[in-house]
């Protein structure tokens, strides 16, 4: 097996609820940490979402692996971030039996 070019780095990122002083709250973003990641798309699509299009590309980012419950391993419902584009985790795995490796099937939407 070959070993993965990690040659970005990407913002790891945790939802978080605050409180907005009126009894609710308000959804926004931890920062967890920088990572090495190597970043593929796969084949995009577009999809109509209220009055615009929106174009949906499926990534499969891998990054070192980290212990399960360590705030670096990345989880389903967290996200990568690019500067200004956001790479929305949908599912991780171990690359392969020796764990060295971890793969995020994430999402990326761009509005057209």
């Amino acid at each position: 097996m070959k070993a993965p070019d990690l040659n970005r780095s990407l913002t790891l990122e945790a939802p978080l609820r605050v409180s907005d002083g009126a009894g609710g709250y308000v959804s926004d973003w931890q920062l967890l940490g920088s990572l090495w990641a190597e970043v593929k798309p796969g084949t995009g699509r577009e999809a109509a979402a209220f009055a615009a299009t929106v174009s949906r590309v499926p990534y499969r980012i891998t990054v070192r692996a980290s212990p399960v419950g360590a705030p670096s391993r990345p989880i389903a419902g967290q996200r990568f971030r690019d500067g200004e584009r956001i790479f929305s985790i949908n599912a991780v795995s171990e690359q392969d039996v020796h764990a060295h490796y971890l793969i995020c099937h994430a999402q990326e939407e761009t509005a057209s």
